[in-house]
């Protein structure tokens, strides 16, 4: 997509890129870097807030207009990612069933994996059957972050 407009955020998660289309939000895509110039558009400087007041903890849902790019599959995945409940989780097997398909688990996983909007589509709310953090486009430690944000509870690791 040519034409897109940008606008970077600093968070807790390292720099955030907002790209956006005349017709809506294209990606948030975390741990970016500046590659284009800072744009004033409405719909980014909605986005920025919105998300500036998530990591405040001043917001659970958002509120954007989204130009996604992906297949019908994709798509659907991502509507049914926007309905997980802030501080819930749900596990991929369950995402599949939600979808109309248990088998259709690693097809699931992926289009989740594609999510293009991080944060906004909350694709960190999906986790394995097990409890356990499995995969994150962003990287492990950052999906970790957001549920850690999202239930209020950071856990205590040792560097060593």
């Amino acid at each position: 997509m040519e034409n897109l407009k940008a606008k970077y955020l600093e968070s807790p998660l390292g720099l955030i890129e907002v790209l956006a289309s005349e017709n809506g939000i294209v990606s948030i895509h975390l741990g970016g870097e500046r590659n284009k110039e800072d744009s004033d558009i409405k719909i980014l400087i909605d986005a920025s807030n919105q998300l500036q007041e998530y990591f405040e903890g001043k917001r659970k849902s958002f509120n954007l207009k989204y130009d996604l790019t992906g297949t019908d599959f994709q798509k659907r995945v991502w509507s049914e990612l926007e309905k997980i409940p802030y501080n819930k989780t749900i596990s991929y097997l369950e995402l599949s069933r939600r979808l109309g398909d248990e088998k259709s688990i690693r097809a699931a996983a992926s289009a989740n994996g594609k999510n293009p909007v991080a944060i906004a589509i909350p694709c960190h709310r999906v986790i394995g059957s097990n409890g356990e953090l499995i995969g994150y486009a962003g990287g492990l430690w950052r999906k970790q972050w957001l549920l850690e944000h999202e239930s209020g509870v950071r856990s205590l690791k040792l560097e060593i």
